[in-house]
């Protein structure tokens, strides 16, 4: 069997990227990489300290140079940034090297798992739901648009997400061995046609 391709992990802040992303790489006994971890510590700062002092313009630049450069390495799991879907380089960069997996979450879930987070520049504000439904409306035509495989995220343990990340990963990348290991007729038992 053909070495699966290289797997990407979009969607929103929140979505379990980075946890799934780890537990994935493990899985496949693959190296992992989180783009804005790998960033951080390029820049020796922290997100927050790139948006004030760069902006965020400053920051979309950083972030499609280190795509560019982390989605040309082999056999790997990559997390990116909820915002890394926003250029068209990255999003070019991320279906042309390998399979693209769409976390999908809630904002109600985003709001959850968030709460406590002060590492998100772009929450640092009163109206947390608010900024969130803008940035879904925004984005999840984006991530829907260069995802290869969608997956829901909500009420799902990591450990579940990752064996439906695998089993369809694998489908997609090999669809008739997939097709062989689950033979399916074209008609049901009871429709059968008879001899």
């Amino acid at each position: 069997m053909q070495e699966l391709p290289n797997v990407f992990l979009i969607g929103p802040m929140g979505a379990g990227k980075s946890t799934i992303g780890r537990l994935l790489a493990a899985e496949l006994s693959r190296e992992f990489f989180d783009s804005d971890h790998v960033i951080q510590d390029r820049c020796g700062a922290d997100i927050p300290w790139i948006f004030d002092v760069e902006g965020e313009q400053g920051f979309r630049l950083r972030e499609m140079q280190m795509i560019d450069e982390l989605t040309q390495y082999e056999g790997i799991v990559l997390a990116t940034g909820g915002g890394a879907v926003l250029r068209e380089e990255n999003r070019r960069a991320l279906r042309e090297r390998g399979t693209v997996v769409y976390l999908m979450t809630t904002v109600e879930q985003q709001l959850k798992r968030t709460a406590r987070d002060r590492n998100r520049p772009l929450l640092q504000c009163a109206d947390r739901e608010r900024v969130l439904n803008d940035m879904f409306t925004q984005r999840d035509p984006l991530y829907r648009a260069t995802a290869d495989i969608p997956v829901r995220t909500d009420r799902r343990s990591p450990r579940a997400v990752v064996n439906e990340i695998l089993r369809r990963v694998r489908r997609l990348a090999h669809p008739l061995e997939a097709s062989e290991a689950h033979p399916s007729s074209s008609l049901p038992n009871d429709h059968k046609v008879s001899p």
